[in-house]
């Protein structure tokens, strides 16, 4: 293998790849970079079996004078062409066993793995495509991720759901304790229904970060696979069935409260720095645990109790409310935060049914977007 490639193209197709390499494994031969110059293109493809990516770079500065392949150290190759800064990159490939990386007057030479001990890996054909705007998926990952559960006792829960129906898009996340769902109406009426890593649909944000048209999904057995740009970008689905999250919302809201995002967020952001944390196997877990207050007067008022360090209130003023009881109702600060983050408008609105059933977090000027926080008892 011998080539010359444009240095900017080639870190940019290495930053997509990169999305694909394990931190840990334990097939050494995965922390590689496999990569195929054929006559006119070059392949470069990435794997941690859950996730794989695969790049087929075209550009007009590539000059493949030696067809060849390898499987190149990852992480190595990828820093050292982030840091030389050279116009051109010169990659040749000596006996199969080093490659040469060459910058100007710089020289790398880099141990190869064989190629043959690379797994298969098998991307979805590319039939029937389901086609959807990247700024959608961009916007479900950010709006449903973070809602997800950390904890590999209920596999299913580490994903997000996303069925497709009726020219509607369905995204739902939980971990047990919130709920994040987003309904989006899209063009095509498919019919799917799947469950996607989150730790996938993060890496799949990361690479479509800059990119602004359609991008295309194919669906097969267990994987699903995005085609955008000259990237093949495959995850594995979760297996099972995602629980029935209907019936969590409660039927109606007796009191709600709507507030400026910004100063609502900054106050409980405030607070929460003196509220207790939990902590689980010497990491900590910060559930941040806060209480609401709805006075008589229909005054706010947020606080924390904190018996190592001390106590934290501030009276919050909404700009407005219908709230005919008082209401005392306790639950994690870090949960709040992340939802009201996950909208992008000014105003958004509590709805409260009791200090003991979730409350719903949404929006007038974003209606697609419901988030749940499960209370906690403040006995």
């Amino acid at each position: 293998m011998n080539l010359t490639i444009d240095r900017d193209v080639l870190l940019e197709n290495l930053n997509t790849i990169s999305r694909g390499l394990p931190q840990k494994s334990p097939m050494p031969i995965l922390t590689g970079i496999r990569m195929e110059a054929t006559s006119n293109d070059l392949f470069m493809t990435s794997s941690n079996i859950d996730l794989s990516v695969q790049v087929i770079i075209s550009d007009k500065s590539l000059e493949i004078k030696e067809q060849g392949k390898a499987v190149i150290p990852g992480r190595f190759f990828i820093d050292i062409i982030r840091k030389v800064s050279s116009k051109s990159i010169t990659l040749t490939l000596i006996e199969d066993k080093v490659l040469v990386i060459k910058a100007d007057r710089a020289e790398y030479k880099l141990h190869v793995m064989d190629y043959v001990d690379y797994p298969t890996i098998e991307f979805v054909a590319l039939t029937n495509p389901i086609t959807l705007e990247a700024n959608i998926i961009k916007n479900i990952i950010r709006q449903t991720c973070f809602a997800t559960s950390q904890l590999e006792k209920k596999p299913i829960l580490t994903g997000v759901n996303i069925g497709i129906k009726q020219n509607m898009l369905t995204a739902i996340a939980t971990d047990s304790y919130r709920l994040s769902k987003v309904i989006q109406p899209i063009n095509g009426d498919y019919n799917i229904n799947v469950t996607i890593p989150s730790k996938s649909l993060d890496e799949l944000s990361k690479s479509l970060d800059g990119f602004e048209d359609c991008l295309e999904m194919y669906l097969d057995n267990n994987c699903l696979l995005f085609r955008f740009k000259n990237v093949l970008f495959q995850t594995r689905l979760l297996d099972g069935n995602y629980p029935d999250t209907s019936r969590i919302i409660p039927p109606s809201f007796p009191i709600t409260a709507k507030f400026n995002k910004a100063e609502l967020l900054d106050a409980v952001e405030r607070v929460s720095l003196l509220s207790p944390r939990d902590k689980e196997k010497d990491r900590e877990i910060t559930y941040s645990i806060i209480k609401l207050v709805i006075k008589q007067d229909n005054t706010i008022e947020i606080s924390t109790e904190n018996t190592q360090v001390g106590d934290a209130k501030e009276e919050i003023i909404p700009t407005g409310i219908n709230c005919s009881d008082t209401l005392l109702i306790g639950f994690s600060s870090r949960y709040l935060v992340e939802a009201l983050r996950s909208f992008t408008c000014q105003e958004i609105t509590l709805n409260f049914s009791g200090s003991i059933n979730p409350f719903v977090i949404s929006a007038d000027a974003e209606p697609n977007i419901r988030q749940l926080i499960l209370p906690v008892r403040m006995d």
